[in-house]
């Protein structure tokens, strides 16, 4: 915090939250995770061994929106805790009253020392590669407001990475964008941001991470992949979960591109980054804990998983560049899915096998 004179009294106008905030990226992940990922470490967790500790699969149909960020959440509204279920990780979105100054959550998170995330539009943001020319919906952190100099500070760990402040008009702009569609990116413009953003809460106790809570995490991934799904899908069905959701989704998603149903091949590119990155961080993990503590079946497992996170890029990029010709792309599509179901049918028998080591 700050202190600004003005002639013989003292405002303040500026509150930026203390401590090193630190980039952390991988390449499957998006600025969902990426986002999270830096409010952990500046609390002091490791992202890796709370945002990987978990995995399912997890689809609701027709509630798939045009956003980097978009996550089915296990818990209605709550990104936090859908993302970490096993930690004391919480959210809630926001957006200003009517009545009140746009920066007043921001600027009241930052007096008590709270990062926040808020959703911006890329064409607006000075330091992303879109600046006025793409329109795409991103999560960015903000640490701090100074409303003397008209600076906002924001971190964004996503390619090519920035922290450090912005003017508050720019913010503004990308804050309360129309997102509106443009051709140079159908799949994450369209959807307004209405200056939306996040307030995290984290506990304090937080699980350490050890072969039993792992044998824990490994077990609730059993129970997870075993869940039912629903046998018909629609727009105010349930979420299709597990196993049998998974192939439900991949067999709706076949014979939409059949059928020339490009809609839903749109849907595949934005809603599969969630499961390709939660699949990505969770291998990552158990390969890396079963390296440090020779378990090579616990980090053969996390390789499997990681395979999956990997095999879904196929099947995403053919649907997004099929979505305006689904016939014409049936027998590639068809090919990806059939390796992604191969892929995770083989990482969750290999999950079984390291659950029963440790």
């Amino acid at each position: 915090m700050s202190t600004i004179a003005q002639g013989n009294h003292f405002t303040q106008r500026a509150w930026v939250v203390r401590g090193q905030l630190l980039f952390w990226y991988r390449d499957l992940i998006s600025c969902l995770q990426s986002t999270f990922a830096t409010v952990l470490r500046h609390a002091g967790q490791d992202p890796l061994e709370v945002l990987g500790a978990h995995w399912e699969f997890r689809f609701t149909p027709g509630k798939v929106h045009a956003e980097e960020f978009d996550y089915p959440c296990r818990f209605s509204g709550d990104l936090g805790r859908s993302l970490a279920p096993y930690h004391p990780v919480s959210s809630r979105w926001h957006r200003p009253a009517e009545a009140e100054a746009p920066l007043a959550g921001l600027i009241a998170a930052a007096q008590r020392q709270q990062l926040t995330i808020a959703a911006v539009d890329n064409f607006h943001l000075p330091f992303r590669p879109a600046f006025h020319d793409v329109h795409a919906a991103h999560l960015v952190v903000v640490y701090g407001v100074d409303e003397h100099r008209g600076l906002i500070y924001v971190c964004d760990s996503m390619p090519p990475q920035f922290r450090g402040p912005i003017p508050i008009a720019d913010f503004l702009n990308a804050w309360g964008s129309t997102n509106q569609r443009t051709e140079q990116d159908e799949v994450f413009s369209g959807t307004g941001i209405d200056r939306r953003w996040l307030s995290v809460e984290l506990g304090e106790a937080f699980p350490e991470f050890d072969a039993a809570f792992l044998r824990r995490a490994l077990a609730a991934d059993r129970q997870l992949w075993g869940m039912r799904a629903p046998q018909h899908g629609g727009p105010e069905c349930d979420d299709w979960t597990g196993a049998p959701g998974l192939w439900q989704f991949l067999d709706t998603l076949l014979e939409c591109s059949r059928g020339g149903d490009g809609a839903v091949l749109a849907q595949a590119y934005p809603f599969g980054w969630g499961p390709q990155a939660q699949a990505s961080l969770h291998g990552e993990l158990l390969r890396r804990w079963g390296s440090q503590h020779r378990a090579p079946v616990v980090a053969e497992a996390g390789a499997r998983v990681e395979a999956v996170a990997h095999a879904w890029t196929g099947l995403r990029m053919t649907a997004a560049h099929g979505r305006h010709t689904p016939t014409a792309v049936v027998a590639d599509l068809e090919r990806h899915a059939r390796i992604l179901r191969n892929c995770y049918e083989a990482a969750v028998e290999t999950l079984y096998e390291a659950e029963v080591t440790l």
